[in-house]
C-alpha cells in the first residue's frame, strides 16, 4: 500500500503538466519510486488514461535493453505516437541509461510528454546535463522518512517512545512498513548500504581498493558530528601503518557523496562572512546506516542527534552550513529564502558549564536572526538571553522553529 508523502508531492504538484523535467534524486530506498507511483495514482484520479502513463524502472531486468539510449528513444516513441493526448513518462533510476539526457531533451522539445525522472547519483545533475536542460527542469532531493512521516507509516502517535525508535532505527521506509525487529532492520539497512557501495560507488568509479573504501566510510561514520579533513583521515591511516595519499581519500569521499551515502557540510565564518575550505563535517543519509555499520552505541548519540537535525533542516528546504565564530563553532547555520537560523545541538544540558559552552557562540553573533539550542529534553521553558531552548521532539514536529 502506498502511503502519501505530501512533503514532496506538494512541491511537485505545481509542475505537473508543465514543460519542465521533474528530477528526483536521493539515496536508494529513500522512497523515490513510491513518490512516482503516488503521482501516477493522482493522474489516474484526474482522468488520465492508463495508456498515457508510461513507467520504466531501469533496475528491472525487463527493461535492461532500454539502457541503450537509442532503444529507449525508439521504444518511447512507439508508445507515444499512437496516443491522442499527452504521454506521462516516469523513468526510474535513469542514470543507468547511457546518454539518457539526450533522450529526455529530445522528448521535452517534441512537446508531447510530461517527464518525471529519478536517480541515485548526483552526477544526474552534472554540469553538461544542467546546460542541456537549462531552465527546463526542477530538482527535488528526496530523503528518508522524517519523524512525522514515520508516525504516519507506522500509524503510531508521536511521543518519546517513537522518537527513541526513530533515533535507533532511522527513516528508511521499508523498515517502518513491516514489523521488523531492530536487528532485522539493521540487516536490511546493511544490505542497502553494501549494495550502494558496490553498485553506485565501486563499479561506477572503478575503485580497486574496496577494503580501504569501507574503512574510510567507517571512519566518517564513527566521526559524525566532528570536523573532518582529508588530511586528518590520511594521517589516521598512516598511524595504522597503511600508506594512502591525499588524492585517493579525496576521490573516495567524493564518490560516496555522489551516491548520497554521505553529505558534506561546509564551514561558514560568521565574522568574516565567507566559506572556509577545510574541516567540513559529514553526515550520513540516514542514522540507521551508522548503527548497521558499527552497531548501536550510546557514545554516538550526540552525533546522531546532529545528523537527525541536519536531515530535518534539509527536508524543510534550508541550505545548511557549519558555523565558525572566532575559535568557537556553531553546529548549524541554516538559510532559506532570505531567512536564517543558528542552531546548537546538545544531547544533555545537565551542568551549568555545558549550558554556558553551548550558548556562548550564539551570544557572540550580533544579528537578530533566531538562535536555538536543541537538546533531547530542554531544561528551560523559554528564551535565555535571546537563545531559545527546544526539545528534539518539539523541533522535529513543529516546522515553525
Amino acid at each position: 500500500m502506498l502511503i502519501d508523502r505530501p512533503l514532496y508531492y506538494d512541491q511537485i504538484k505545481p509542475f505537473i503538466d508543465k514543460p519542465v523535467v521533474k528530477i528526483l534524486t536521493g539515496i536508494r530506498r529513500s522512497g523515490k519510486s513510491s513518490i512516482l507511483a503516488l503521482i501516477q495514482e493522482q493522474l489516474k484520479k484526474d482522468a488520465i488514461k492508463d495508456e498515457q502513463i508510461i513507467a520504466i524502472n531501469f533496475e528491472v531486468m525487463e527493461y535492461f535493453e532500454l539502457r541503450d539510449f537509442r532503444h529507449l528513444y525508439a521504444y518511447l516513441r512507439s508508445r507515444i505516437d499512437p496516443l491522442e493526448g499527452k504521454a506521462y513518462l516516469f523513468l526510474d533510476e535513469v542514470q543507468l541509461v547511457n546518454r539518457w539526457e539526450e533522450v529526455v531533451n529530445s522528448l521535452l522539445s517534441e512537446g508531447k510528454s510530461d517527464l518525471y525522472i529519478t536517480g541515485s547519483n548526483s552526477a544526474l545533475l552534472a554540469t553538461e546535463i544542467s546546460t542541456l536542460l537549462t531552465g527546463r527542469y526542477v530538482h527535488l532531493q528526496i530523503h528518508t522518512l522524517s519523524l512525522v512521516e514515520v508516525a504516519q507509516f507506522r500509524d503510531q502517535a508521536i511521543d518519546r517512545e517513537l522518537l527513541w525508535l526513530y533515533i535507533r532505527r532511522g527513516g528508511f521506509p521499508m523498515i517502518h512498513r513491516e514489523a521488523y525487529t531492530e536487528s532485522g532492520g539493521y540487516t536490511l539497512v546493511n544490505d542497502i548500504y553494501n549494495s550502494i557501495l558496490l553498485n553506485d560507488v565501486v563499479e561506477r568509479y572503478a575503485i580497486r581498493d574496496v577494503d580501504l573504501l569501507k574503512r574510510v566510510m567507517s571512519f566518517v561514520a564513527d566521526s559524525i558530528g566532528s570536523p573532518i579533513s582529508v588530511n586528518r583521515i590520511t594521517r589516521y591511516f598512516k598511524s595504522q601503518q597503511r600508506n594512502v595519499d591525499f588524492s585517493t581519500i579525496h576521490s573516495y569521499l567524493e564518490a560516496v557523496s555522489s551516491a548520497f551515502l554521505i553529505h558534506k557540510v561546509r564551514r561558514y565564518d560568521v565574522q568574516g562572512r565567507s566559506l572556509l575550505g577545510s574541516q567540513e563535517k559529514y553526515y550520513l543519509a540516514d542514522v540507521a546506516i551508522l548503527h548497521a555499520m558499527l552497531g548501536y552505541r550510546d557514545q554516538h548519540l550526540p552525533g546522531v542527534l546532529e545528523n537527525i537535525i541536519y536531515l530535518e533542516l534539509m527536508r524543510r528546504g534550508f541550505e545548511v552550513y557549519v558555523g565558525k565564530v572566532g575559535e568557537t563553532e556553531i553546529d548549524f547555520i541554516a538559510t532559506r529564502r532570505g531567512e536564517k537560523r543558528y542552531i546548537q545541538v546538545a544531547y544533555r544540558l545537565e551542568a551549568k558549564e555545558t549550558v554556558l559552552r553551548e550558548v556562548a557562540p550564539l551570544l557572540a553573533i550580533r544579528d537578530a536572526w533566531p538562535k536555538y539550542v536543541v537538546t533531547m529534553e530542554s531544561p528551560f521553558g523559554d528564551v535565555v538571553e535571546g537563545v531559545r531552548f527546544v526539545g528534539l521532539l518539539s523541533f522535529l514536529t513543529d516546522e515553525g522553529w
